[in-house]
């Protein structure tokens, strides 16, 4: 199944509105689409509206920033209920410290020179509360400070550059029940893009396990042919579910198309034979 469960809208740190994504995920052949903004789910009513109306099937989707040894981890959940209170408050608590920490980002950027660059990257936010680096790359280069956003994170917004302000999120176990209290299923995203010692990354799958989590994104934007094979078999090795994203975020700015992702490894599961009730099916 061409199935594309990570991407992004205007609503968190995307270019696209909800609709226009639904419309590019069809359009390039995508049979099952999630939206998973960052910690937040308001775009999710218009997500699945317009995927009813192309017949496109969909699963409700976020992806929740947590701290995990002193470093960020995304947790995807598909498949929840959207108006569960529960996990609308853990998500609203999870945006709480992003205004915060833009502040600290902006004043280490104006201590190399660069003046201006809160203004500048709420210029390309859509919801305040979730500005994020993305917005303060995208200011960056439209005002040619760099090349690409590529290059802003290089020099600026990773740890031990002027821009990086480390900001401590949810708990793991937390966004983990989260989701799986609203009946949706918890996906580590992008496992290959965190800088864990073996040690590290062993302890993360087997504590997201231990609290519920079920799945694993194999197959995404970010990771090469030799990540989603080693990423296989990590999934086999904790039984847990593949899941497979572009993580799309922009035409120009995304290492990957919607729905132009190699397929999962055949020896897999994919997350979405456990989502089958969840699945809003769309006539054809």
């Amino acid at each position: 199944m061409n199935a594309d469960l990570h991407c992004h809208s205007t609503v968190s740190d995307g270019t696209l509105e909800p609709q226009a994504l639904a419309q590019r995920a069809r359009a390039n052949g995508v049979e099952l689409w999630a939206l998973t903004d960052h910690d937040e789910i308001s775009g999710q009513q218009r997500a699945r509206d317009t995927a009813a109306s192309l017949g496109l099937d969909w699963l409700s989707g976020t992806e929740i920033s947590v701290t995990f040894a002193g470093h960020t981890v995304h947790i995807v959940g598909l498949g929840f209920d959207i108006d569960d209170a529960a996990l609308s408050a853990g998500l609203h608590a999870t945006r709480g410290g992003r205004r915060q920490r833009a502040d600290e980002m902006a004043r280490g950027l104006a201590a190399v020179g660069i003046a201006g660059a809160l203004e500048g990257a709420l210029g390309y936010v859509s919801n305040p509360s979730l500005i994020s680096r993305t917005h303060f790359a995208r200011h960056l280069v439209d005002s040619g400070v760099c090349r690409d956003t590529h290059e802003v994170f290089r020099r600026f917004l990773v740890d031990g550059k002027p821009g990086f302000v480390e900001h401590r999120w949810a708990p793991l176990g937390d966004a983990v029940r989260w989701i799986t209290a609203a009946g949706g299923v918890a996906v580590v995203a992008h496992p290959g893009r965190y800088k864990f010692t073996p040690t590290e990354e062993y302890a993360l799958f087997s504590e997201f396990k231990a609290h519920g989590g079920l799945g694993m994104e194999v197959v995404t934007g970010s990771h090469s042919s030799a990540d989603a094979l080693k990423y296989a078999d990590m999934a086999l090795e904790f039984d847990l579910l593949a899941s497979r994203g572009s993580d799309f975020h922009s035409h120009d700015e995304s290492r990957i198309d919607l729905g132009q992702l190699p397929d999962l490894p055949a020896r897999l599961t994919p997350v979405w034979e456990a989502l089958q009730p969840r699945i809003r099916r769309s006539p054809a």
